[in-house]
Protein backbone atom coordinates (compact mmCIF):
# COMPACT_ATOMS: atom_id res chain seq x y z
CA UNK A 1 0.00 0.00 0.00
CA UNK A 2 1.44 3.26 -0.36
CA UNK A 3 2.07 4.84 2.69
CA UNK A 4 2.26 8.20 1.41
CA UNK A 5 -1.51 8.40 0.01
CA UNK A 6 -3.48 10.67 2.13
CA UNK A 7 -7.69 10.77 1.88
CA UNK A 8 -7.14 14.02 0.17
CA UNK A 9 -4.68 12.88 -2.32
CA UNK A 10 -7.10 10.20 -3.28
CA UNK A 11 -10.14 11.87 -3.32
CA UNK A 12 -8.43 13.96 -5.79
CA UNK A 13 -7.17 10.94 -8.30
CA UNK A 14 -11.21 9.99 -7.94
CA UNK A 15 -11.51 13.52 -8.97
CA UNK A 16 -9.10 13.09 -12.03
CA UNK A 17 -10.63 9.69 -13.32
CA UNK A 18 -14.11 11.83 -13.20
CA UNK A 19 -12.60 14.13 -15.45
CA UNK A 20 -11.60 10.99 -17.86
CA UNK A 21 -15.44 10.72 -19.02
CA UNK A 22 -15.90 11.70 -21.95
CA UNK A 23 -18.01 15.71 -21.70
CA UNK A 24 -21.26 13.95 -23.16
CA UNK A 25 -21.05 10.95 -20.51
CA UNK A 26 -20.23 13.52 -17.41
CA UNK A 27 -23.22 15.83 -19.13
CA UNK A 28 -25.51 13.34 -18.82
CA UNK A 29 -25.15 11.79 -15.82
CA UNK A 30 -28.35 12.80 -13.79
CA UNK A 31 -28.88 12.52 -9.83
CA UNK A 32 -25.87 10.80 -8.76
CA UNK A 33 -23.09 11.62 -6.25
CA UNK A 34 -19.67 10.02 -5.88
CA UNK A 35 -18.13 9.56 -2.86
CA UNK A 36 -14.79 8.21 -0.92
CA UNK A 37 -15.34 5.93 2.02
CA UNK A 38 -12.54 3.73 3.54
CA UNK A 39 -14.71 0.62 3.36
CA UNK A 40 -17.68 -1.59 2.52
CA UNK A 41 -18.70 -3.14 6.25
CA UNK A 42 -20.26 -6.37 4.38
CA UNK A 43 -17.60 -6.73 1.63
CA UNK A 44 -14.32 -5.27 3.43
CA UNK A 45 -12.33 -6.08 -0.26
CA UNK A 46 -14.95 -4.02 -2.12
CA UNK A 47 -13.50 -1.60 -4.40
CA UNK A 48 -16.68 0.29 -5.83
CA UNK A 49 -20.40 0.13 -5.51
CA UNK A 50 -23.26 2.00 -7.74
CA UNK A 51 -26.27 2.43 -5.42
CA UNK A 52 -29.70 4.04 -7.34
CA UNK A 53 -32.14 3.38 -10.68
CA UNK A 54 -29.55 3.46 -13.74
CA UNK A 55 -30.72 6.09 -16.01
CA UNK A 56 -32.24 3.17 -18.56
CA UNK A 57 -34.32 1.92 -15.83
CA UNK A 58 -35.79 5.26 -14.99
CA UNK A 59 -39.54 5.90 -15.81
CA UNK A 60 -41.78 8.66 -16.02
CA UNK A 61 -42.56 8.50 -12.41
CA UNK A 62 -39.19 9.06 -10.92
CA UNK A 63 -38.39 12.46 -9.02
CA UNK A 64 -38.32 13.03 -5.48
CA UNK A 65 -35.76 10.60 -4.67
CA UNK A 66 -32.14 10.52 -3.44
CA UNK A 67 -28.97 10.72 -5.79
CA UNK A 68 -27.52 7.59 -6.76
CA UNK A 69 -24.40 7.29 -5.24
CA UNK A 70 -20.98 5.48 -6.56
CA UNK A 71 -18.36 5.00 -3.71
CA UNK A 72 -15.57 4.25 -4.25
CA UNK A 73 -13.83 2.45 -1.26
CA UNK A 74 -10.52 3.83 -0.35
CA UNK A 75 -8.55 1.71 1.93
CA UNK A 76 -9.76 -1.55 -0.53
CA UNK A 77 -7.71 -0.27 -3.45
CA UNK A 78 -4.84 1.06 -1.57
CA UNK A 79 -4.45 -2.93 -0.17
CA UNK A 80 -3.79 -4.23 -3.60
CA UNK A 81 -1.56 -1.59 -5.12
CA UNK A 82 1.99 -0.95 -4.53
CA UNK A 83 2.69 2.43 -5.72
CA UNK A 84 0.99 5.47 -6.40
CA UNK A 85 0.66 4.71 -10.32
CA UNK A 86 -1.26 1.60 -9.54
CA UNK A 87 -3.69 3.45 -7.13
CA UNK A 88 -4.35 6.45 -10.14
CA UNK A 89 -4.98 2.83 -12.40
CA UNK A 90 -7.09 1.24 -10.05
CA UNK A 91 -9.30 4.37 -9.32
CA UNK A 92 -9.98 5.24 -13.08
CA UNK A 93 -10.78 1.78 -13.66
CA UNK A 94 -13.34 1.69 -10.53
CA UNK A 95 -14.90 4.83 -11.40
CA UNK A 96 -15.24 4.45 -14.61
CA UNK A 97 -16.67 0.92 -13.58
CA UNK A 98 -19.31 2.35 -11.52
CA UNK A 99 -20.15 4.99 -13.66
CA UNK A 100 -21.17 3.12 -16.06
CA UNK A 101 -23.47 0.96 -14.00
CA UNK A 102 -25.35 4.41 -13.47
CA UNK A 103 -25.43 4.19 -17.16
CA UNK A 104 -27.24 0.73 -17.10
CA UNK A 105 -24.31 -0.97 -18.11
CA UNK A 106 -23.97 -4.44 -16.22
CA UNK A 107 -20.83 -6.33 -15.51
CA UNK A 108 -21.01 -9.10 -18.00
CA UNK A 109 -20.66 -5.92 -20.68
CA UNK A 110 -17.98 -4.28 -18.73
CA UNK A 111 -16.26 -7.12 -18.84
CA UNK A 112 -16.50 -7.94 -22.53
CA UNK A 113 -15.46 -3.99 -22.68
CA UNK A 114 -12.21 -4.17 -21.09
CA UNK A 115 -13.54 -2.98 -17.51
CA UNK A 116 -14.20 -6.08 -15.70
Amino acid sequence: MPAEMTRQRFEELVADALDLLPPEFAAAMNNVVVLVEDRNAEEPSLLGLYTGIALTLRTTDYGGVLPDRVTIYREAILDICDTEDDVVEEVAITVIHEIAHHFGIDDDKLHELGWG
